[in-house]
């Protein structure tokens, strides 16, 4: 039986299991639907998350609510989670053993929520939820079936806050996004 979101959330706790803790304000955890159909999931808290304890409320945070209105979505609507609980100093790559000892914490973060659509922002996401070492570039824009899920693969948002011409391909993948929730509740109903 999965574990509930406060049962992985206790378990977590005040993390030190890897030398994040050390330079971190907070852990963040998630946030969102509990029983969302679609679960984003990015690479790791940035300052403003850091800060504020929340997934994505910095400037990509601002951009991405206005990406989830092309897919017809709203926050309260979704569940946001990170691969990495903790932001790594300056934004770093993560890391492969921080990778390693922070996800088994998403895995059941998944399994409890049980989403039909997995949406990965992102590089590190995309690459450890598809078990793959192509690039986003190559991933995204396409739907990917993982187990029971729909992965889609979409760059970061802040991608396109550095690089502007991401940001039409941004949109693409989130009207890609309504059409494959659609898709899903129409199988649903069969």
């Amino acid at each position: 039986m999965a574990k509930t979101l406060e049962e992985i959330r206790a378990e977590l706790g005040d993390c030190t299991r890897c030398e994040l803790c050390e330079t971190r304000t907070t852990v963040v955890f998630g946030v969102g639907n509990p029983q969302a159909e679609v679960m984003f999931i990015g690479e790791a808290p940035g300052r403003q998350e850091d800060l504020g304890a929340e997934p994505f409320i910095g400037a990509a945070g601002k951009y991405l609510n206005e990406l989830l209105a092309l897919a017809g979505l709203e926050r309260k609507d979704v569940y946001i989670a990170n691969v990495l609980k903790c932001r790594p100093p300056g934004n770093a790559d993560p890391l492969p053993h921080q990778i390693e000892t922070c996800t088994p914490f998403l895995r059941e973060q998944v399994r409890s929520i049980k989403p039909l659509i997995l949406v990965t922002l992102g590089r590190f996401a995309s690459q450890f939820i598809l078990k793959t070492d192509s690039g986003i570039t190559h991933l995204r824009g396409q739907v990917h079936i993982t187990g029971r899920y729909s992965v889609l693969p979409i760059y970061h948002p802040a991608a396109a806050l550095y690089d502007q011409a991401k940001k039409p391909l941004l949109e693409h993948d989130f009207k890609l996004l309504k059409l494959l929730i659609e898709k899903r509740h129409e199988e649903m109903e069969k």
